[in-house]
C-alpha cells in the first residue's frame, strides 16, 4: 500500500546514508526510495542490498529509482520510473506482475495514462519548487488536486516538500508524500520525519491524532490532567494520561500533594504507547526527577514528539517540583523536547538570569535551543505590558501578542495552551500554526471564564474551542 511519508535518498557518497535511512524509518517513514546514480554499479548494489534488508526488518516499501535492473537484483519490492525511462509494461516484463511500479507525472494526461498502463502509484510533481533536481518544473497543488478528481491510482506528491507545506499536499489528495531534504538533511532525522508524518492525521474522522498526557491531577478540575483532557477532547483529539501526583487545590492554592510511585507512572505510560500509541506527548508536573527520567526514557524510545511544559509553582505559589529535578530538568527532558513551553519564572529557573521582557525572553529561547530544545515558546503572560509570546523555530522567532485581559481567573492557562499545541500538533497542524490557534484558544478562555471560585479561577475551555470549530 502507497500511503505515508515517502523518503527518497540523497547524497549517495555519504557513508551515513544508511545510518539516516534507518533513523527516518524509525521516525514512521513507510517507504525508501533509492537513488545510486552518483556511485559504481557495485557500490550500488551493496547500498541497495543493505537498504533492501533494512526495509525488510522494518516493514516498509523499498522502491529503487530508475532501474528494473537494479531492481530485481537487490529484491526490491519496485521501482519508480521517469518519463525518459523505460515504458511501464516493459518494465512489467522485466519486475513480474507482484513489483510495484510507479511513475512520474506532471500533466493530468500523463497520470491518465498512467493509470490506464497499470501503474501501482502515480507520482505529482514538483508541488513546491525545488533546488534537488535541476530539471524539476513546478507544477503546483492545484495540479494535483486535478489529476485526484480523475484517477484512483495513489498519489504520490514530490518536490520542495517541507514541514510548513506537507499539510496543503495532504489536503489536495495525497496519499504519499515524497520528500528529500526534509529528513534527510536535518540533524535528527527521527524527529524530521515524526513531525512530516503528523500530517497525514489532518483528513481523518473526528478524533483525529491522540495525544498522552503525563501530569499531576487537579482536584479543582482547573489544571494538570483534568484540563489537559477537556482541551485535548474539546479540540478534537483521543486524550490518554499518565498521573503523576494527586493534588489537593481548589482556585485559591494546593492544600496536599501525594505523589505517584515512580514505577507506577512508568506502568501507566507503558500501558499506554504500547497498546494505543500516541501522536503527541504533553508533560505538566512531573514532580519528581525519577519521573523525569522515566518521561524522558519514554519519549526517546517511542520517538514521539514532547511538548514540554516545565511546571515548577503553581499559581498560588506551591512548589510542584521538587528541588533536585530541576537539574534532571535540564539534563534529561530538555534535550528531548520538541516543544518547551516555559513561562518567564520557569525560563529564569532554567537560563539562570532575568526573564522580564521581550528581549530576555528572546535570549532565553536561544539558550534553551542551545539546551537541546527542538522548538521553544516563551510565554509572556508575567509580563506588565501585552501577553506577547515568542516562539524560536530554528533561527526564526515569531511572535504571538493578544491584548492583556484583567481578570484573576487564569487558573490552567499553561497546563491548557500547552495541550492545546499538542493536540493541533496531532492534527497535523505546523508548529507555528499550532501556536497560533492555541494562542486564540487560550485567550477566549481567559475571556469567557466562568468567574468561579474565591481565588485563581479556572477557564473556559468549552468556550474557547467553540470559537475555533
Amino acid at each position: 500500500m502507497i500511503k505515508g511519508l515517502y523518503l527518497i535518498t540523497d547524497h549517495n557518497r555519504d557513508h551515513r546514508l544508511v545510518d539516516r535511512v534507518r533513523a527516518a524509518v524509525s521516525g514512521g517513514v513507510q517507504i525508501v526510495q533509492y537513488r545510486g546514480k552518483e556511485v559504481s554499479p557495485d557500490e550500488q548494489m551493496r547500498i541497495a542490498c543493505e537498504l533492501a534488508k533494512l526495509c525488510r526488518a522494518a516493514k516498509v516499501l523499498f522502491i529503487i529509482n530508475d532501474s528494473p535492473a537494479l531492481a530485481r537484483a537487490c529484491n526490491a519490492d519496485g521501482v519508480h520510473l521517469g518519463q525518459q525511462d523505460m515504458t511501464l509494461s516493459e518494465a512489467r516484463v522485466l519486475l513480474g506482475p507482484n513489483k510495484i511500479i510507479g511513475i512520474s507525472t506532471r500533466t493530468v494526461a500523463q497520470a491518465q495514462k498512467a493509470e490506464a498502463d497499470g501503474a501501482d502509484y502515480i507520482a505529482v510533481g514538483s508541488m513546491f519548487p525545488t533546488g534537488s533536481k535541476a530539471d524539476a518544473k513546478h507544477v503546483g497543488v492545484e495540479r494535483l488536486r486535478e489529476i485526484r478528481r480523475v484517477v484512483t491510482t495513489p498519489l504520490v506528491a514530490i518536490g520542495g516538500i517541507n514541514r510548513c507545506n506537507i499539510g496543503e499536499v495532504v489536503d489536495a489528495g495525497a496519499d504519499a508524500v515524497a520528500v528529500i531534504s526534509a529528513v534527510m538533511q536535518e540533524s535528527d532525522p527521527v524527529m524530521a520525519s515524526r513531525e512530516l508524518c503528523l500530517a497525514f492525521n489532518r483528513t481523518g474522522t473526528t478524533p483525529r491524532g491522540t495525544v498522552l498526557t503525563i501530569a499531576g491531577s487537579d482536584s479543582g478540575g482547573g489544571a494538570g490532567i483534568q484540563a489537559d483532557l477537556k482541551t485535548i477532547t474539546l479540540l478534537g483529539s483521543y486524550g490518554m494520561s499518565a498521573i503523576t501526583a494527586l493534588t489537593a487545590q481548589n482556585s485559591s492554592g494546593v492544600s496536599g500533594i501525594h505523589p505517584c510511585p515512580a514505577d507506577f507512572v512508568a506502568q501507566q505510560i507503558d500501558a499506554v504507547l504500547t497498546d494505543f500509541g500516541a501522536d503527541v506527548i504533553k508533560t505538566g508536573m512531573l514532580f519528581s526527577a525519577e519521573i523525569i527520567q522515566i518521561v524522558a526514557k519514554a519519549v526517546t524510545t517511542f520517538a514521539i514528539p514532547a511538548v514540554i511544559d516545565p511546571v515548577m509553582i503553581a499559581k498560588g505559589g506551591a512548589s510542584l517540583l521538587q528541588a533536585e529535578a530541576i537539574q534532571a530538568l535540564k539534563d534529561e527532558i530538555i534535550p528531548k523536547a520538541f516543544l518547551l513551553t516555559p513561562n518567564l519564572p520557569e525560563a529564569e529557573a532554567l537560563v539562570g538570569f532575568t526573564v522580564g521582557n521581550e528581549q530576555q525572553m528572546e535570549q532565553a529561547a536561544l539558550r534553551l535551543q542551545q539546551m537541546g530544545a527542538r522548538y521553544v515558546l516563551i510565554k509572556g503572560g508575567h509580563l506588565e505590558s501585552s501577553a506577547v509570546d515568542l516562539l524560536l523555530v530554528k533561527e526564526t522567532l515569531h511572535r504571538f501578542p493578544a491584548e492583556r485581559i484583567k481578570t484573576r481567573h487564569t487558573h490552567g492557562t499553561g497546563c491548557s495552551y500547552a495541550s492545546a499545541i499538542a493536540t493541533f500538533l496531532a492534527q497535523g497542524e505546523p508548529i507555528e500554526q499550532a501556536v497560533g490557534l492555541a494562542k486564540q484558544f487560550i485567550h477566549e478562555a481567559i475571556r469567557t471564564a466562568p468567574g468561579i471560585g474565591r481565588g485563581h479561577g479556572p477557564i473556559n475551555h468549552f468556550q474557547a474551542a467553540q470559537l475555533l470549530r
